[in-house]
């Protein structure tokens, strides 16, 4: 059966051309082909060949093939209409040699919405009579000039035959590995790591094994993760550049390479690791994957907690009630970032880890969802397990559903897991199910991963973490306001804080005040004490952006804009502030501080008023939080933070680049 490929002219959704709106292309009338809903108005050539017709208007651009198939690129439906002032800017024109992937056009999006047409792009095949027995679209979110539709040619028609080298060094070796994996009919797309060109095969049977080892230039073969991989070495970015250089652009991916040259330099550095680097560099790699999922949202975090902690104040001095519309509309307002925050984690981590975004942004409304929230906090408790209410069932498995609002380590998890199933499920399910079913696998799998198997694992670990603390807390408020002091905001890095906010809440509630939320307290006013060091003492504006809203909602009561943007991300911000806390929490704890309210940090400092009269506990939380603030900003400015770090950070991609180089 001969084949060849047709490029994406455009990024977008590629769907089916019976569903695009124009007649005369939805109904065959001007051949096979697909549709794309643009995303990018950058349009390229989906075929090699020469340029054949420019429309006047510059809404369709026609073009030969080498191997005879003739194809019409049409920008937008009924766009003919702005020929007056067409909003297409056009590269080439009739007689033009053209190489498939290659920049041919611009379209304005906007203006074409604004003039209420329809911005979807079609590519036909016009001589689909006389050449092409069946075409196969690529369903699904495309990049511009990657294999949007596959083309069986009838058998009179010449099989396009592997193109040669232009004289290059590894031209001929790269000809080479071309015909012995098949041709280019056989290759979907091809991508590189440091020592291997990594293939995407139709059908790995083809591909001539010992053929490839026997090549001169070709370390060795080797098969894994749905990739036919030809080890090169040291030259192998040459050869994948000649061997991209001869199939077209569309079919190398520059991304899809970066993360399989740091995957492939993670593992190597990673097989000459002791043990202990080994355990330093996997839980920084694990910071960086928190923080890194954190900061498209710190701004709004920030933002929230500084509206969070206004209302608060306005609450404690009586000017609203808890119980008027005011607060609840001015309490959604400042609470719906951090109630639905399993959705934007699940985005911006899937997005860190490579998994699909949307997907996860809808298994964190999974999490969120009314229905399943209420299970967690009202379900009918049916029995105890590993210290875990069992208050659901799953198929009539008993499970215990927990609540994820507020959550980010659970989506995290569920990111990472995403990142290994979803090549997984795009191997095994063919193109044509792809659409439908990898986010139907994906969404089940992964909500269901969470609610049975790492909500309860994580609620088991907080449960431990709770049953501890108060332990500690028993001993000696001193000694466990100096502990507590010092690891609670790490136990909000994982989510594992909520276990306290229970005990908090029933103190409150049973007797009015509560001692350990004193301690907490504290924490808060250390994380915003060290950033505000930071924020004074650097020089870099996006620093100062992200560090001054940043010390606002940490004194307001909200740490995680503080942490997730600045001091985790620094490292070192991060122990002077839990050094801070440590110091405020055995103070508070030393001078008995009480607290009779839930608003912590500064902002809460009437809280710190005993409903009874004013007494030492008010006094005390203005020694203690004064005596924070200034060891953690102190230790901070000192020790925890220079420019220099914000420098090393932004060379760190060059360093592992270079690491990755020599390492090989």
């Amino acid at each position: 059966m001969k084949q060849v490929h047709l490029l994406t002219p455009v990024a977008g959704q590629l769907v089916p051309l019976e569903s695009v709106h124009d007649p005369v292309f939805s109904q065959g009338m001007m051949g096979q082909g697909f549709g794309i809903e643009p995303t990018d108005g950058q349009v390229v050539a989906p075929i090699s060949g020469k340029v054949t017709m420019v429309a006047a208007s510059l809404h369709a651009i026609g073009f030969t093939g080498n191997n005879g198939l003739e194809v019409l690129v049409h920008l937008g439906i009924d766009t003919v209409e702005l020929a007056d002032r067409p909003p297409f800017k056009v590269n080439v024109q009739v007689g033009d040699t053209v190489e498939a992937g290659e920049k041919v056009a611009m379209m304005d999006l906007a203006a074409i919405t604004s003039a209420n047409k329809d911005t979807t792009v079609i590519m036909a095949v016009t001589n689909t009579a006389d050449m092409v027995t069946k075409l196969t679209p690529e369903l699904g979110e495309v990049r511009a000039g990657v294999v949007g539709a596959v083309v069986e040619l009838k058998e009179h028609v010449a099989e396009a035959s592997v193109v040669k080298g232009k004289g290059g060094k590894y031209d001929e070796l790269a000809t080479q590995i071309i015909a012995q994996v098949g041709g280019p009919v056989n290759v979907k797309s091809v991508i590189h790591c440091i020592t291997r060109v990594r293939f995407y095969l139709k059908d790995e049977g083809q591909a001539n094994d010992e053929a490839i080892r026997n090549l001169k230039g070709v370390i060795d073969v080797a098969k894994a993760g749905g990739q036919y991989q030809v080890v090169i070495g040291p030259a192998v970015t040459d050869v994948y550049d000649a061997i991209v250089g001869q199939l077209g652009a569309g079919f190398g991916d520059a991304d899809a390479s970066a993360v399989a040259m740091e995957k492939e330099a993670n593992r190597l550095a990673w097989q000459k690791m002791t043990p202990w680097q080994k355990v330093k560099h996997g839980f920084s790699s694990l910071i960086g994957v928190i923080t890194g999922s954190m900061i498209p949202v710190i701004g709004l975090l920030a933002a929230s907690g500084i509206l969070k902690g206004i209302l608060s104040l306005l609450k404690n001095f009586n000017l609203v009630s808890a119980t008027t519309p005011t607060y609840v509309i001015i309490n959604a307002m400042g609470d719906s970032v951090f109630y639905f925050l399993p959705i934007f984690v699940g985005f911006t981590a899937a997005k860190k880890l490579g998994a699909d975004p949307v997907i996860m942004g809808i298994i964190g409304g999974v999490l969120t969802y009314p229905a399943i929230v209420g299970m967690a906090t009202t379900g009918k408790v049916t029995g105890h397990l590993l210290g875990m209410a069992i208050n659901a069932n799953f198929f009539g498995i008993p499970v215990h559903v927990a609540s994820y609002t507020y959550s980010i380590f659970p989506m995290i998890a569920g990111a990472w897991l995403a990142s290994k199933l979803e090549p997984w499920l795009k191997r095994v399910i063919p193109t044509v199910l792809r659409m439908i079913f990898v986010p139907l696998f994906e969404v089940v799998i992964i909500s269901g991963a969470i609610i049975i198997i790492l909500g309860p694992i994580i609620t088991a670990l907080s449960g431990a973490l709770a049953a501890g603390i108060v332990a500690i807390y028993k001993l000696s408020p001193a000694i466990s306001g100096l502990i507590i002091g010092g690891f609670y905001q790490v136990l909000v890095i994982f989510g594992l804080h909520w276990a306290i906010i229970p005990i908090v809440v029933n103190d409150i509630t049973t007797t009015g005040h509560s001692y350990l939320n004193a301690i907490v307290s504290a924490t808060m006013v250390a994380q915003g004490g060290a950033v505000l060091a930071i924020a004074l003492k650097s020089k870099f504006a996006n620093i100062k952006e992200l560090a001054w809203p940043a010390t606002i909602s940490a004194f307001c009561g909200v740490t995680e804009p503080a942490m997730y943007g600045i001091n985790l991300k620094y490292g070192r911000a991060f122990i002077t502030a839990s050094i801070g806390g440590a110091v405020g929490g055995f103070l508070t704890g030393l001078f008995n501080v009480n607290m009779w309210g839930f608003a912590g940090s500064l902002i809460g400092v009437t809280s710190f008023i005993n409903p009874k009269g004013l007494d030492f506990s008010f006094y005390g939380f203005l020694i203690a939080s004064a005596i924070d603030l200034i060891v953690a900003f102190t230790l901070t400015w000192m020790f925890g933070f220079s420019d220099n770090d914000v420098k090393n950070v932004k060379k760190a991609p060059e360093k592992k680049h270079l690491g990755q180089q020599v390492a090989n």
